[in-house]
C-alpha cells in the first residue's frame, strides 16, 4: 500500500515539473517579444537651443524612436558622445568661458547598435546674455508696437 502513494507523489512531482517548465517557457517567450519591441530603430537630436553657450554645461538631448513607434530620451548610458572640441560629462558638453572656436561638431552613437549615429555642427552663441531680462510690461509694449507697425 505504500507503493501507490509513492507512485502518485512521483507523478505529481513530474507533472509539476512539466507545468513549471511550461510556465517558465511562456514567461520567457512573452519577455523576449516585449524586449524585441523595445529596440531603438533610430535616434535624433532634440536640442533645446540653436546655439551653445560658453562657460556652461550644455545638455545635448538625444531621443530614440522604438520599433513600436514610441519615443524615449536617451542618456550617456545608451549613447556614446564625442565632440570636435571640449569634453562631455554624461549628456552635457562642457564649454569653457574662454573657448575661441565658432562651432563644435558633436557626434552621438548608439552603444548597442553603432550603425545608428548622428553628427551635427552647432554654433557657439556670440552675443552676451543681457544683464537684466525685460519685464512682462516691456515685452507687451514691444509686441504691441510691432503689431501697429505691421498694420501700416
Amino acid at each position: 500500500m505504500v507503493v501507490v502513494p509513492l507512485i502518485c507523489a512521483e507523478r505529481l512531482i513530474q507533472n509539476t515539473t512539466v507545468l513549471a517548465r511550461f510556465i517558465l517557457f511562456i514567461m520567457l517567450s512573452v519577455l523576449a517579444v516585449e524586449l524585441h519591441a523595445q529596440r531603438v530603430d533610430s535616434i535624433y537630436f532634440n536640442l533645446y537651443t540653436d546655439s551653445l553657450k560658453k562657460g556652461t554645461h550644455n545638455y545635448i538631448n538625444v531621443d530614440g524612436k522604438l520599433s513600436n513607434g514610441k519615443w524615449i530620451p536617451l542618456t550617456s548610458d545608451e549613447v556614446q558622445f564625442s565632440a570636435s572640441a571640449c569634453k562631455f560629462s554624461g549628456n552635457e558638453l562642457i564649454i569653457p568661458a574662454d573657448f575661441g572656436e565658432e562651432a563644435i561638431t558633436i557626434k552621438a552613437v548608439l552603444k548597442n547598435n553603432p550603425r545608428l549615429s548622428l553628427e551635427k555642427t552647432i554654433w557657439i552663441k556670440r552675443k552676451p546674455d543681457p544683464e537684466q531680462l525685460p519685464t512682462v510690461e516691456e515685452i507687451m509694449k514691444s509686441s504691441k508696437g510691432k503689431a501697429k507697425q505691421k498694420k501700416k
